[in-house]
Parts: C-alpha cells; structure tokens; sequence
C-alpha cells in the first residue's frame, strides 16, 4: 500500500519539473534582494514575490491532485448511514439514456455472441475528463449478434458494433438488453443502455407496495419491462417516477400509476421463478479483452503484513459516474462497504475510485472487493489484483501438494480465505495459480487444502464457464 506521502512526494516532483519557473524566479528574487543596493531591490523583490506565488501554488495543486486520485480510503473518507443500504444493495447511476428511437416500444434482446472491436487506440493511463459525462471515446466498441424478441412481433437476429458506455457492460456479459423498437419498422431498433444494465441485475430494483410490503424486482425481467412500460422510468428520473436509490416508494407515486404498479408488487410477491440465464454464456465472455490488472493470489509487503496490516471484504453499495476517464476505466464516485475481520459493525467510505472495466463487466453477478487494510486500521486500498482473481473475473487454480489441480474460479469466500493464509504467512504469489508444492507456499498447505474441500461457497457461482 504505497503512502500518502511516497505518492505526494512524487506527484510535488512532477508539478516542479512543468512548473519549474515558479522556483527559479524564486531562487533569483531572493538573491538579487541579497546582493542589490538599497535603492535596487524592487525589480528581485518582484521576482521573489512571484516566485513564491508560483511555488506556493505548485505545493497546493500536487497536495490536491494527491489527494483526490491516491487511491488509500482512510477514515475521514466516511459517509453517514443515512440511505441505510443492506448489504445485497447497489445504486448505480449510469449516464442518461440518449432516446434512440423517438415513440419506439420496448423490446428484450437476446446477447449470442459478443467480440471486442477495439479499445483505446489514443489513450494513455492519464486522467481525461470531458463535458459530457457520456462521451464516445472511452467507450469499447463491442460486435454484437442480438436476437430481438419485439412484443407481440417475430423475433429477428442483428450483427452490429455498438459503443458501450462501460457502466453498462454487465449487460452484454449478461446477456440480456433493453431495445427500442421501431413502431413500424420492427428491423430498426436502437439500445437503452442504461436500462439494459438495470435488466441485467447489475443495479438492485425493488418495489415498496402500497401496503408497506418489500419485493424485489432484480433479475426479474418481464417485471421490470412490465414498470417501464407503465412509467417510463429507467435510472434517473422519468415523468414523477424519481428513483434515486434502489427503491421506488408506490405511496409517493400519482394512485392512477400506483394502483397498476400494486399488480407487479403482488405478482412479484408470488414467488415467479426467474427465467433462466441466457445460453452460451461463454460467446460473450469479453472480460478478458477488457483494462484491468492480471489476477494474481497477490504479493505481500513484509513490513506491512508485520505490524498487521490484514485483508478483509469490502463491497460496492453506490456507484455514480463522473466526467473523468483513465485507460482502465471510469472515474466514479463510489461508497463502498468494508467487512472488519473482527466482525464489528462495517464501515462506509466515499471515495472517487477508477474501477476497471473488467470488474464493471460482473457487476450482474458480484460487487465485491478484496481491501487491503493498513497497520493502523484506519487505511484502505481495494486490490484490484486480488479482487479480479476472487471475482471470476480470470481463473484461479491450486495445485495440491499431490499435482491435482482444483479450479476455485469465483469462489470469492474461498479464494479471500487463501489469501489471508497467505498474507498472514507471508507468501506472495504474483499469479493465478497457487502450486503448493513449492517450499515458499508448503508451510499453508494443509490449511489451503482444508479451504479447497470445503463446501462451494454460498451464492458463488459462475454463470458460465471462464474461457
């Protein structure tokens, strides 16, 4: 976990080499003032003045440019518990959804396959920002065969390369989008991003009846096509629909409106089984094409692990995006959910975070993280290495100590296990198989293999095979 002060430092170093006039003028004000005569020192005091300036504000900008961007999450990063999320909660707020067809009807489309064109020809690792936050160039260019079902039409198939705003890519991986439909032309047809990711079960959905009563519309896709076509409303606000969280509060709604939308509360209510997953998950398995750091059981500072520096699982409960982009993926302001090892009450943290587009394309499926937590429990980085292991988003393999291998590919519980085993031991493993025949690992043997036999972990599962 490098430090606020390492990273400080280095960013002061970089503001001096672009700013480096401020210093000279400084260094040559203060010694004409020295050398000058009495009546000869207003053109140095000058410089000196500002020279200073010029330094004073190189040491303000790289403190905030630190500061905004380092990515440790310390305590004064804490938010209150006034929303009050569960646990199983995300809100997101993606960008709003530009109407691609004017009047059209909305449809589901089925994702068979999916193929990455491109990503960032031009792009470097910098920050960019722009005045939209829904700009074209950070988005990945993704090939899609869809298969449209329009209601009440014949289902058709299309081939086409679509811009994908990458707060939605769960949906393709998913495998399930929101069309509009033309009303007269059932072949043209455009997609709602933004709803598709809502679709998808990346965002939680739920519904508060009018008699007080609680259901879940995520992962529930005829039901939650069913709301838009009675309200219109997507992420954001649509009409008087506002969902600024994940609820939507029927007692706060127009009763013309309520009143239709008590009939999904009391369908939903009635236990409908989901519909099941989309086939041939792996044809649109793109994540591996997609920014993000190699998973990895992780490397272990020393000196960090000794004075008690521990892993622990945080969780995603807000998302929102901004109008910066870096090469791995967006900049968004995020409120995440750490889990102490102690099991105390968790904590909340806001913090502006990039989240890599390979972690954003599962959020359908997992919003969990792996948090490295400081020597003084105060200090918290989320281990992108770490988390795209545990997530699925590559395979993880261990190798027992008799050559079998076991294949713990988005057992989250299991992996995060292993690898508190191993930062506890202190053993790095750069990659993603753990081979515990080797000397550095054999002292956690018995103990990993112990996690490996254990039963599956409780709601982990792939939704199809990694690639």
């Amino acid at each position: 976990m490098r430090s606020f002060a390492r990273t400080f430092v280095g960013n002061l170093v970089l503001f001096t080499v672009f700013g480096v006039a401020g210093p000279i003028l400084l260094i040559c004000g203060a010694l004409g003032v020295t050398d000058a005569g009495e009546g000869e020192r207003g053109v140095p005091l000058a410089f000196l003045l500002v020279g200073l300036g010029f330094t004073l504000a190189i040491l303000v900008s790289a403190f905030l440019f630190t500061r905004r961007h380092h990515p440790v999450i310390t305590d004064r990063d804490r938010v209150s518990t006034a929303h009050q999320w569960d646990d199983d909660t995300l809100a997101m707020w993606t960008p709003r959804a530009r109407i691609p067809i004017q009047g059209g009807r909305l449809a589901t489309a089925e994702v068979r396959e999916a193929a990455l064109v491109s990503y960032g020809d031009d792009w470097e690792a910098t920050y960019q920002s722009y005045g939209d936050l829904d700009p074209d160039e950070p988005k990945p260019r993704i090939r899609l065969r869809l298969r449209v079902q329009p209601d009440g039409g014949e289902p058709f198939e299309s081939t086409h390369t679509w811009r994908v705003p990458s707060l939605c890519l769960a949906a393709v991986t998913a495998g399930r989008l929101v069309a509009v439909v033309h009303p007269d032309i059932p072949e043209e047809f455009g997609i709602d991003w933004p709803r598709s990711a809502l679709l998808s079960g990346a965002r939680t959905c739920r519904l508060l009846g009018l008699d007080g009563r609680h259901v879940e519309l995520t992962g529930r896709p005829d039901l939650l096509l069913e709301l838009w076509r009675i309200t219109g409303t997507g992420t954001g606000t649509a009409g008087r629909i506002t969902m600024d969280g994940d609820t939507i509060d029927l007692r706060r709604v127009e009763p013309a409106v309520a009143t239709q939308l008590q009939n999904l509360v009391e369908r939903a209510a009635g236990g409908w089984p989901a519909p099941e997953p989309v086939p041939d998950g792996q044809a649109r398995w793109v994540v591996d094409h997609l920014p993000a750091e190699k998973g990895a059981f992780g490397g272990v500072d020393r000196r960090w692990a000794r004075h008690g520096g521990h892993l622990v699982c945080g969780r995603f409960l807000e998302l929102r995006g901004t109008k910066t982009f870096q090469y791995a993926g967006p900049v968004l302001e995020t409120v995440l959910r750490v889990f102490p090892a102690d099991g105390t009450d968790p904590i909340d943290l806001g913090k502006k975070l990039t989240v890599p587009m390979a972690y954003l394309a599962l959020l359908h499926r997992t919003k969990q993280l792996v948090v490295r937590v400081g020597p003084d429990r105060r200090s918290y980085e989320i281990d992108w290495a770490r988390t795209t292991l545990a997530v699925g988003a590559s395979p993880a393999v261990v190798i027992g100590p008799d050559g079998r291998r076991f294949d713990l590919t988005g057992r989250f519980d299991a992996l995060l296990a292993i690898m508190r085993l191993l930062v506890a031991n202190r053993v790095s493993v750069s990659g993603n198989v753990l081979d515990l025949r080797d000397r550095r690992p054999s002292a956690v043997a018995a103990q990993v293999m112990d996690v490996v036999r254990a039963r599956p972990d409780r709601n982990s599962h792939l939704d199809f095979p990694v690639p």
